[in-house]
C-alpha cells in the first residue's frame, strides 16, 4: 500500500512587462541544472493572467502536484499569486538574487518584487511557502527547494489523509481529546467506528490464505531470538491483515489513511492478543497506528512519516530517569543534566528496525497484572515488542487540537541515549537540551496530552514549516537558557 504522497514538482517563472523576460528564462534554466533530476520546467513565462491560465494547464497536464513560482525579475503581483490559486498542490515562492548581469538591463529587482508577492497572497488569503530567506542564486534556490519537498509532501499527505478509528478513548485517556474541527480545518478526514465493527472484520479474516505468507514475514523480521510465541503468529497476521484490507476498502475519496485504536482493556481478552507488534509493522510502512484512539498522534505520526520518509512511533513522555543511572551512565559522558533527560515508553508499538538487537514480542506486564490471574502464565497480554529503543537522533513533536478548538503544535530535537533502561516495554532514554524548562513551560502550561511522535533524526526544520504552512500559529520549541518562555519566572 503506497501511503505517502510522491512529489512531481514542476516550476513556473513569471516576469513583469516592463523587465526583459529573457531574464527571468534564463535564470530558470540555471535553476534547473543546479536542482537536477526531478524538476520539471515549465516552458510558459507568466506575464499575464491568460499566460498564468496556460502555465497552470501545462504544469497539470505533466502530473506536477507541487509547484515552485520563480520570479526571476520583479514579477507581475496578481497572476504570479492566482497561479496559488488555480494550482491544485502547495506552491512555494522564491526570487533570484542579482549579480549574474550587469545592473543595468540584467538587473530584476525580484528582492522588491517578492514583497509585492508577498503582500499580494495576504491581501487573497492565499497560502504560499516562502523560506526563511528567499531570495537566492540558482544553487541557492535549488536548496531552497529541496527543503521545500518534504514540507510539500507532507501538506498533500494531510490534505488527502483520512483517520480510522475503533472505539472510544480509554477510561481516564481523555487527554488525547480529539476536536474534529481542528481536523476538517486541515482537511483531514475522519471515520469513526466501532471496536465491535473491528471484531467482526478480524474474524471473517480467518483462515485467510494470506496469513501464512504473513507470519513467514513476522518471523524473518524478529528472528528467532525475538519470536518468543510463534503460535501467536497466526492471530497477529489475521488482525494485519483485517487492517490493510480495512484501510483499501474504506479510504474513500482518500489516498492515504491513519489508524487511531483502542488497545485496552476490552482489545487483548476479546482478541486474543495485544496489538501493539502488529501496530510497529504498519508503521514501519507509513500507515500509522496510534494507541489508545490518540486521532492527533496518529496525525503527528503520518506527518513525521512524510517528512522523514522512514518509521515513526508514538510514546508516552514517561518517567523521569533516576539519579542513580543518571549518575553512572550519562553524567560527564553526555553534555546533559538530569532534567535533560527523561523516558520514552509505550507498550510495544515502535518499529522493529528502530529497536535494539535483542528486541522481542513479549507479554504487557501492565494488562497481565490487571486482566489475568495472579501468578499465571501470560495469555492474551501477548503480543508487545519490547526492548530498549536504538541509540539515535530524534524528533519528539506533536500537532494538536486543544479543547478550545485551537490548532498548537511543539517541537524538540534531541536524541535517544545508549543507556539500557533496565525497563519493560519499548522503552529509551532521551535527552533534549533543556527538556525541565519545556517540559514546565510548553508540555504542562499548554496542556498537551502526554503522548508525543518521535522521528528518528533531526526534522524539526522541515516540520516547522509543514506546521507553517498547514496555519499553525502557536509552535512551540525547547528554548535555550538565553530565551525565557513568556511564563518562566525571571527570578528562579
Amino acid at each position: 500500500m503506497q501511503n505517502i504522497p510522491e512529489i512531481k514538482l514542476g516550476m513556473i517563472a513569471v516576469s513583469r512587462d516592463c523587465f526583459p523576460i529573457a531574464l527571468s528564462e534564463s535564470r530558470r534554466a540555471a535553476i534547473t541544472r543546479a536542482y537536477g533530476e526531478g524538476l520539471y520546467e515549465c516552458p510558459v513565462t507568466v506575464e499575464n493572467e491568460a499566460d498564468m491560465l496556460s502555465a497552470v494547464a501545462d504544469v497539470k497536464a505533466a502530473g506536477c502536484n507541487a509547484l515552485v513560482v520563480f520570479l526571476g525579475n520583479f514579477g507581475p503581483e496578481t497572476p504570479e499569486t492566482l497561479i496559488a490559486k488555480y494550482f491544485d498542490g502547495p506552491c512555494m515562492f522564491v526570487a533570484a538574487a542579482e549579480g549574474d548581469g550587469d545592473l543595468i538591463n540584467g538587473r530584476g529587482d525580484a528582492y522588491c518584487g517578492m514583497l509585492n508577492c508577498a503582500y499580494n497572497l495576504g491581501m487573497r488569503r492565499l497560502s504560499g511557502y516562502i523560506p526563511s530567506y528567499p531570495v537566492g542564486t540558482a544553487e541557492e534556490i535549488a536548496g531552497m527547494i529541496r527543503d521545500f519537498v518534504p514540507v510539500a509532501r507532507a501538506v498533500l499527505g494531510v490534505r488527502s489523509l483520512k483517520i480510522i478509528t475503533f472505539g472510544p478513548r480509554p477510561q481516564d485517556f481523555f487527554a488525547c481529546n480529539a476536536p474534529i474541527k481542528g481536523l476538517y480545518e486541515l482537511g483531514v478526514e475522519i471515520e469513526e467506528n466501532s471496536e465491535l465493527d473491528l471484531l467482526v472484520a478480524y474474524k471473517a479474516h480467518e483462515n485467510d490464505p494470506r496469513i501464512a505468507a504473513v507470519c513467514g514475514d513476522m518471523a524473518a523480521e524478529l528472528g528467532v531470538s525475538g519470536n518468543n510465541y510463534p503460535e501467536l503468529l497466526p492471530r497477529m497476521a489475521q488482525f494485519e491483515l483485517t487492517l490493510l484490507d480495512w484501510a483499501e476498502e474504506h479510504k474513500g475519496s482518500r489516498k492515504y489513511v491513519a489508524f487511531a485504536d483502542k488497545c485496552w482493556p476490552a482489545f487483548p481478552k476479546e482478541f486474543g492478543f495485544e496489538p501493539c507488534y502488529v501496530n510497529s509493522r504498519l508503521a514501519s510502512r507509513g500507515i500509522p497506528v496510534s494507541c489508545e484512539v490518540d486521532i492527533y498522534g496518529a496525525l503527528s505520526e503520518y506527518i513525521g512519516a512524510c517528512v522523514s520518509l522512514d518509521a515513526v512511533t508514538l510514546l508516552d513522555i514517561n518517567n523521569s530517569v533516576p539519579a542513580s543511572l543518571y549518575e553512572k551512565e550519562i553524567a560527564g559522558k553526555f553534555d546533559y543534566t538530569l532534567t535533560d533527560t527523561f523516558m520514552g515508553f509505550h507498550c510495544g508499538n515502535t518499529p522493529a528496525c528502530k529497536m535494539c538487537a535483542d528486541r522481542a514480542v513479549k507479554y504487557q506486564l501492565i494488562q497481565h497484572r490487571l486482566l489475568e490471574p495472579a501468578g499465571s502464565d501470560p495469555d492474551f497480554t501477548r503480543g508487545t515488542l519490547e526492548g530498549d529503543i536504538a541509540p539515535s537522533d530524534i524528533t519528539f513533536f506533536r500537532l494538536q487540537c486543544d479543547s478550545d478548538g485551537v490548532l498548537r503544535s511543539y517541537i524538540a530535537q534531541g536524541e535517544v541515549l545508549p543507556v539500557a533502561t533496565g525497563s519493560f516495554g519499548g522503552i529509551g532514554v532521551f535527552a533534549i537540551p533543556e527538556m525541565g524548562r519545556f517540559y514546565r513551560h510548553v508540555l504542562l502550561e499548554k496542556r498537551y496530552p502526554h503522548h508525543g511522535a518521535v522521528a528518528f533524526g533531526h526534522f524539526g526544520k522541515a516540520l516547522f514549516e509543514t506546521f507553517r504552512f498547514l496555519g499553525v500559529a502557536d509552535i512551540a520549541y525547547n528554548r535555550p537558557r538565553t530565551l525565557p518562555y513568556p511564563t518562566e519566572n525571571p527570578f528562579c
